[in-house]
């Protein structure tokens, strides 16, 4: 189990497969297990690097404030220990989140960008976003992470054959420290890089599910303020597409990778 031992924080990681390095950004409430069903597949070409961030999975839950800047700081702490420049960032929603910010603060460790169901910013701009937002941070409050784990599961998992990918989820968000995933959350509230995008010029590979929380028309509208990106929609999924269409996942992200060789 290899750890990086930062100030306050123990990161916990992930490593496999050779070839020129791609980084894997997990979820809100969850961990490197996210990328579980693609990450064979990857690693066949690829040396991947599979972390935990802050107060998630097998990493440390330091107290104090967390936020997206953090988490960014966290992983580039954890890229600069072994010596790593020139990754393929993957992240999955909050782990894109990250990954934008590690594109602008640290450009000389992004090679590309992939971002899956996830985008520059999270300030509430419209009444709906904002009610969405104050009720996530309700519900864990009051019914803790086993209780949102149960709605989550179903939301991002609807169908009778995916019962096995909801006890999944709903084991894995359950298995949260409350305090620590209570901070994640509003951490990431308010955060924006929106403004900084013209600073990102590496290549960036946005995949989109169809039936994702946000509409497609908000992914091409931030994807229209970056200098080379392109949109591939993952069909009959939600928001944790690595997860309900591995295989679309992987046949993206293999000829993405692919061309940036």
């Amino acid at each position: 189990m290899p750890t990086l031992q930062l100030a306050e924080l123990s990161l916990h990681y992930e490593e496999s497969g050779a070839g020129p390095p791609v980084l894997l950004l997990h979820g809100l409430g969850s961990s490197g297990r996210d990328w579980d069903l693609v990450a064979p597949a990857l690693a066949v070409e690829h040396r991947l690097l599979v972390p935990d961030a802050r107060g998630h999975g097998r990493s440390g839950k330091p107290a104090g404030a967390y936020g997206v800047p953090l988490f960014a700081r966290d992983i580039a702490a954890l890229c600069d220990h072994l010596g790593l420049t020139g990754l393929h960032v993957v992240g999955l929603s909050m782990g894109g989140m990250i990954a934008f910010q590690l594109a602008v603060d640290r450009p000389e460790l992004v090679r590309s960008l992939v971002i899956i169901n996830s985008g520059p910013d999270m300030v509430p701009r419209t009444l709906r976003m904002w009610l969405a937002l104050k009720v996530r941070v309700a519900l864990l409050r009051l019914g803790g992470p086993a209780y949102l784990a149960r709605l989550l599961a179903q939301r991002l998992f609807p169908k009778p054959e995916q019962a096995e990918l909801r006890q999944r989820l709903q084991t894995s968000i359950a298995a949260n420290d409350p305090d620590a995933y209570l901070r994640a959350t509003r951490g990431l509230i308010g955060w924006t890089v929106l403004d900084r995008l013209a600073e990102i010029r590496c290549p960036v590979l946005c995949l989109a599910s169809d039936r994702d929380y946000t509409p497609l028309s908000q992914k091409r509208a931030y994807l229209s303020l970056l200098s080379d990106a392109k949109l591939v929609v993952i069909s009959d999924s939600g928001h944790a597409a690595p997860m309900d269409q591995p295989a679309q996942v992987i046949a993206a992200m293999t000829s993405f990778l692919r061309a940036q060789s």
